[in-house]
């Protein structure tokens, strides 16, 4: 089978709450405060190429996974819904380690704006790294899109999320935070919004679940403005502190 070497140009970039790739989503929806902006060049031809886009509530985004250092592709993969113990075949999952480091995810459109400085496309429910290059946007169309009777054997979201408590004074310092922050930052829901249920999906590896309340089991992540420090105990997350980036 002869292969082929194609070459694409980003023709926009991502602007994320999430700044590191641990903490982010592992699918698009699961965080609906997830906020971001699909930032294009200010060109007539973009302005041209964005027009109607207003029509539809959601879109897909076709994208290069960021920052993904792997060294070498692998065929198998152990999929963390899987508790990162079971193997798969790479195309039957959508982990980033794959040939071509594409990935696609559905997001609500919020807003279209055309700035000076950039023209933004703002969406909800992102699974993106600050920074990513997106390669294409198209509509999503329900007619052709959905399918009602589409099947997943094993791959089956969690029933019930981790349940999220906060230390009263990790929660003022949030606030303090959040002061001032944009709405890529914080997201329109709020900060707190946008931490708890980023929390709740457990961003911890699946290798490291199931060791609630052990020593050294404590985490932080960064998410919009702010550096989250929690531990989790008896799947409940509590999170000890908020600090700005």
């Amino acid at each position: 089978m002869s292969s082929k070497t194609f070459s694409m140009d980003a023709i926009a970039t991502i602007r994320s709450c999430y700044s590191q790739r641990f903490g982010i989503p592992r699918q698009p929806g699961l965080v609906e405060s997830a906020i971001a902006a699909i930032e294009f060049e200010p060109t007539s031809d973009n302005k041209l190429a964005l027009r109607d886009l207003g029509a539809f509530s959601h879109l897909w985004v076709v994208l290069v996974f960021h920052r993904q250092h792997y060294k070498r592709v692998k065929p198998l993969v152990q999929p963390p819904l899987l508790g990162g113990n079971t193997t798969k075949g790479v195309y039957a999952t959508r982990s980033p380690n794959r040939p071509n480091p594409v990935g696609l995810s559905v997001v609500a459109l919020q807003e279209v704006s055309f700035d000076e400085d950039r023209y933004r496309v703002i969406v909800a429910g992102g699974d993106f790294l600050d920074g990513t290059p997106v390669l294409d946007i198209k509509p999503y169309l329900p007619y052709a899109d959905y399918v009602a009777n589409a099947r997943s054997d094993w791959a089956k979201p969690a029933e019930n999320g981790l349940s999220v408590i906060w230390n009263s004074s990790a929660l003022q310092r949030l606030k303090e935070i959040e002061t001032g922050s944009d709405l890529v930052a914080s997201g329109s829901h709020g900060l707190k919004t946008l931490v708890e249920q980023t929390l709740t999906q457990d961003p911890r590896p699946a290798h490291e679940r199931g060791k609630d309340g052990e020593a050294g089991q404590c985490w932080g992540v960064m998410i919009g403005p702010a550096h989250i420090r929690f531990k989790v105990e008896s799947g409940i997350v509590i999170i000890e502190t908020a600090e700005p980036i």
